[in-house]
C-alpha cells in the first residue's frame, strides 16, 4: 500500500507540474509575441508603424474570436498561478482517496476533483475577460493590456489592500491553508463527491484570491514579472508558515502604494 501511495503521489506531482509548466510556456509565448508587436494570440492583430517609425498598437473592436482567445489566456494564466498553491490539497485528496478506495483506481476521482477546481477558475476567467473588454471599451486599458488611468490603479490597489485585511478574506484563506480540516469536514465519497469537493475548494480559493487578479490590470495583464509576483503572494499566504500574516503585509503594502499615488505629483519633484 505504501508503494502504491508513493507511486500515486509521484504521478499526481508530475501531472500538476506538467500542467503548470505548460501554462507558463503559453504565457511566455504570448508575452514574447506581444513584445515583438504580434498580438494575434489575443485576437487583436499586429502593431502598425506610426508616422515617426515606432510600432504602435491601436484600439480595436473586440470580436467573438478576440473574446474567446482572451478567455483562454485568462484561464491558462489562472491555471499557472493557482495550481502550485492547490497542490497540497490535491495531493492530500489523492492520498485519502487511495486509502478509502483500496483496490480501486483513484485516478478518475482525482481528475474530477482537479477539473472541478479548475472549472471554478474558468468561471472567474470568464468574468475577468468581460472586465477586460469593458475596460478596453472605456479606454481605461491600453491595447497592450495595461491600465491607463491613475484612478483605476488607485481604486484597485485600495480595494485589494482592504480585502486582504478583511474577515472574509481570512475565512477563505483558513480553508485554503488547512487541507486536512477541509477534507475532514467536507468529505463526500464517490465520483460525485469528488466533483462537489473540487467545486467547493475552488470556490474558497476564488474567495481568497479573486481581488488579487485585477491587479494584473495595474502592472500589465501579460507582464510576466507582475504575474509571477502575484502568484508568489498567493503561494506564500497559502503555504508558508504564518501565511496569513504574509497576506496582511501584502495588503498593507498595497494600501501604502495607493496612498502614495494619491499624493500630488509635485511632492516627488
Amino acid at each position: 500500500m505504501e508503494r502504491i501511495l508513493r507511486r500515486d503521489r509521484a504521478l499526481v506531482v508530475i501531472a500538476l507540474a506538467a500542467l503548470t509548466v505548460l501554462s507558463w510556456i503559453y504565457l511566455a509565448v504570448v508575452a514574447m509575441d506581444m513584445a515583438q508587436g504580434d498580438m494575434s494570440l489575443g485576437g487583436i492583430g499586429k502593431m502598425t508603424p506610426s508616422p515617426i517609425g515606432a510600432m504602435t498598437a491601436t484600439m480595436v473592436q473586440w470580436s467573438p474570436t478576440t473574446f474567446a482567445l482572451m478567455l483562454v489566456m485568462w484561464w491558462v494564466m489562472m491555471v499557472g498561478m493557482m495550481v502550485p498553491s492547490a497542490a497540497p490539497m490535491i495531493l492530500l485528496f489523492a492520498t485519502v482517496t487511495r486509502k478509502q478506495a483500496a483496490g480501486e483506481n483513484p485516478g478518475r476521482r482525482i481528475a474530477l476533483f482537479t477539473t472541478a477546481y479548475l472549472l471554478i477558475w474558468g468561471g472567474f476567467s470568464l468574468l475577468a475577460a468581460l472586465a477586460q473588454w469593458a475596460l478596453t471599451e472605456a479606454a481605461l486599458l491600453s491595447p497592450m493590456m495595461v491600465g491607463t488611468s491613475r484612478f483605476l490603479t488607485v481604486g484597485l490597489l485600495l480595494a485589494c489592500g482592504a480585502y486582504q485585511l478583511s474577515p472574509l478574506k481570512q475565512a477563505c484563506l483558513v480553508k485554503c491553508r488547512s487541507p486536512l480540516s477541509f477534507l475532514m469536514t467536507r468529505w463526500q465519497g464517490g465520483d460525485l463527491g469528488a466533483l462537489k469537493m473540487g467545486l467547493s475548494h475552488g470556490a474558497y480559493c476564488v474567495g481568497c484570491c479573486w481581488l488579487l487578479m485585477p491587479l494584473l490590470f495595474v502592472g500589465g495583464v501579460m507582464n510576466l514579472f507582475w504575474i509571477a509576483l502575484i502568484a508568489m503572494l498567493v503561494l506564500g499566504e497559502k503555504i508558508v508558515p504564518r501565511g496569513d500574516l504574509f497576506g496582511r503585509l501584502g495588503g498593507m503594502a498595497m494600501l501604502l502604494l495607493a496612498a502614495c499615488m494619491m499624493l500630488p505629483d509635485h511632492l516627488f519633484t
